[in-house]
């Protein structure tokens, strides 16, 4: 089971809507369990680099599961071992705020990245993205 690309339309509609809320412009990128892009957009004025920045929290978290804040502390706690897995996946890692896991039934099915916001405001944006309405 992964996340389908309806579900990923649907999450990506849902981030967007709250970072309209929050008056920003962000870049939110759903992968599958494997790490593999399902679906990116870039809000109109989001920050040119947002794009590969959101794909690349989706990734790690999808392929470490998880979050990006325990990314942020796997690379300070295990810096060696975070910089090889770093090099192991198709993008580089982005630890930090901004990335969350997306789950059904106790199952991964993928992960949402968030960039151009505050590290806050992207993960609100993430979390509001997998809540469904």
């Amino acid at each position: 089971m992964s996340v389908s690309l309806a579900e990923a339309n649907d999450i990506i509609a849902r981030a967007h809507a709250k970072a309209a809320e929050l008056g920003i412009n962000i870049t939110v990128a759903v992968v599958d369990s494997g790490g593999l892009l399902v679906a990116l957009s870039r809000m109109d004025a989001a920050p040119p680099l947002s794009p590969q920045i959101a794909e690349a929290k989706a990734v790690g978290a999808a392929m470490l599961v998880r979050d990006g804040a325990g990314l942020a502390e796997l690379a300070k706690d295990r810096p060696g071992f975070f910089s090889v897995a770093d090099r192991l996946v198709r993008v580089p890692i982005v630890p930090g705020l901004g990335s969350v896991l997306i789950r059904r039934d106790g199952r991964l099915l993928g992960a949402v990245g968030v960039s151009g916001g505050k590290p806050e405001q992207d993960l609100e944006c993430a979390q509001a993205g997998i809540t469904p309405a």
